[in-house]
């Protein structure tokens, strides 16, 4: 029985004892919570529910947990409840029903921890989205990694996700990396408002390789050739960087076809229809603070240009039109302002503001040696994802990369990454998978096969405590994708590796010596495989190889 089944339990449980004494049952919350004791002692799993509800249906809470003890002690799934402190009800699960978690493992292989929960449901997810003026930066190289795990979890539990790359060939900054190829090409100093680095040099020397006749061309035409060859080569670049990192896209939309199309034409003319858009000083401004904004926005200005907000407006406008009914939007730590403007536009054309979701991701640091690396040797002036791959692989940088809150700075030790140890978190884990794959290799030596037929046999503490984790896995999925948070299947996978290992030191997998084999080492096997398919389908979540051995 994993948490959820216990919550659907609790909650039928709560409800018919409510029901019995004429309580309100429409007071019982639809998930019942549902917690590990950090004490093992006092029982598999703990409720507060009858806390949560006593007042409400005016009951003392005891009294409320203590009809939930006696009514649960009947229900055959559970082994024991008693009621603990001010309401606390403590319950251990029947043998038979916690064991049970195994064969559903193995039964669902690498759909377990899947599920329906957010089905029906056309999510588009915009991420990294870098410009392309240079390499894949550290920043977005958070992104890069997240980005792909929340796509990856959102689709096990239903989702319909489709991972799209916002690609700004559009603008000043492009004007700026064209006109620094143009000046690395002629030998020129980078210019002042430029972009430096080798692959400035690298970019502009193969712009020339494939027109040779670029420098001789009248000025506007010369820049031109720049641009569209330079940019074309740049984003071939971060296209496989980031395919070489495991991050993959369904679809990359152009800026530039937001105008060219006359999307954004007629998002400015709909904004003005509906007088959300009103002309002051020569430019045109959104009426951004009537929809929950800090202040209105230019959307085209004095000199009738149009600002970067108006390409997001159609930019939105076109996700719409895709179907999508939910634009999740991944932006680093300096967009904190486009939560409220992004939601202002979507209200201001008419449309319902909660179809937007912004993400903010915040710094990433590298460090070595215990002080933080500043300088990229390509790029110049930051550090890379690929700089960051070539120093401890695309495993151990998407792990560490995924496995803490986006909310926080992020310092990546790198020598402790590169270390073969506990204290290296994709290690751990990564090893943990490896070493059940030798007891798999080995069992399959001695001729030994892993069977669910008596589980029953699982009754040692470290065997309880393993199959119980397990079963925390489709829950630990289910809220990375409701709460966007893929970090916490990593943080699970270290207390499932951690278990795990636990279990192996103190309850015998194979026979030794001239020990026979026993039903007790076929059961052991059975819980062997189902932590080894777990990891895998954890790993997988988050990108992560799951290898055979280390």
């Amino acid at each position: 029985m994993t948490p959820t089944d216990l919550s659907q339990l609790l909650h039928d449980v709560t409800t018919s004892v409510l029901t019995r004494r004429g309580l309100d049952v429409s007071l019982v919350p639809e998930t019942v919570v549902v917690e590990r004791p950090r004490n093992p002692e006092h029982g598999d799993y703990a409720t507060n529910i009858a806390l949560q509800l006593a007042k409400k249906v005016s009951t003392a809470p005891r009294d409320l947990a203590g009809w939930l003890v006696e009514e649960l002690t009947t229900r055959p799934e559970i082994a024991d409840a008693d009621l603990a402190g001010p309401g606390f009800v403590n319950i251990r699960l029947a043998a038979a029903t916690q064991n049970a978690v195994v064969a559903d493992v193995l039964s669902a292989g690498d759909t377990y921890g899947h599920g329906d929960d957010v089905a029906g449901h056309a999510v588009n997810l915009e991420f990294v989205s870098a410009n392309p003026t240079g390499p894949v930066h550290l920043g977005h190289t958070r992104w890069a990694a997240v980005g792909d795990a929340l796509g990856r979890v959102l689709a096990a539990r239903g989702a319909a996700v489709t991972r799209e790359y916002y690609f700004n060939d559009h603008g000043a900054q492009i004007d700026r990396f064209s006109r620094s190829l143009l000046a690395a090409a002629l030998g020129e100093p980078t210019p002042d408002d430029g972009y430096a680095g080798a692959y400035i040099g690298e970019i502009a020397a193969e712009v020339v390789a494939r027109r040779p006749d670029a420098l001789g061309l009248p000025g506007a035409d010369r820049l031109e050739v720049f641009r569209s060859i330079g940019v074309d080569l740049m984003f071939t670049a971060i296209k496989k960087t980031l395919s070489d990192f495991g991050t993959r896209f369904d679809v990359f939309t152009h800026e530039n076809d937001m105008f060219d199309s006359g999307l954004v034409a007629e998002c400015i003319d709909k904004l003005k229809a509906n007088g959300n858009l009103y002309e002051k000083d020569g430019a045109w401004w959104l009426r951004s603070t009537e929809f929950g904004d800090d202040k209105d926005r230019v959307v085209i200005k004095s000199d009738g240009e149009a600002a970067y907000i108006a390409g997001d407006i159609a930019y939105f406008q076109h996700k719409r039109r895709r179907g999508f009914d939910l634009c999740i939007y991944m932006l680093g730590a300096d967009h904190h302002g486009y939560i409220k403007r992004l939601k202002a536009a979507a209200a201001a054309l008419g449309d319902d503001p909660a179809t937007v979701e912004v993400l903010i991701g915040q710094m990433v640091n590298l460090v070595k040696d215990g002080a933080p690396l500043r300088m990229s040797k390509r790029a110049g002036t930051v550090i890379t994802l690929d700089d960051l791959v070539d120093a401890v692989g695309v495993d151990g940088a998407r792990y560490s990369l995924i496995r803490s809150s986006v909310d926080v700075n992020l310092d990546i030790d790198l020598d402790l990454l590169a270390t073969q140890s506990n204290e290296n978190p994709v290690y751990y884990v990564q090893y943990a998978h490896a070493r059940l794959s030798a007891i798999a290799r080995n069992a399959a030596d001695l001729g030994l096969v892993a069977s669910t037929d008596h589980l029953d046999l699982l009754a040692q503490p470290a065997e309880g405590d393993l199959i119980r984790t397990i079963g925390d896995f489709p829950s630990v999925v289910t809220a990375a994708a409701a709460l966007r948070e893929p970090h916490r299947v990593c943080r699970y996978l270290e207390t499932l590796a951690a278990s795990y290992h636990r279990f192996y030191d103190r309850c015998r997998i194979l026979p030794q010596g001239d020990e026979r084999p026993s039903d007790t080492h076929a059961a052991r096997l059975a819980l062997c495989a189902a932590t080894r398919q777990v990891l895998a389908n954890g790993l997988e979540l988050v990108g992560v190889s799951a290898p055979e051995r280390m």
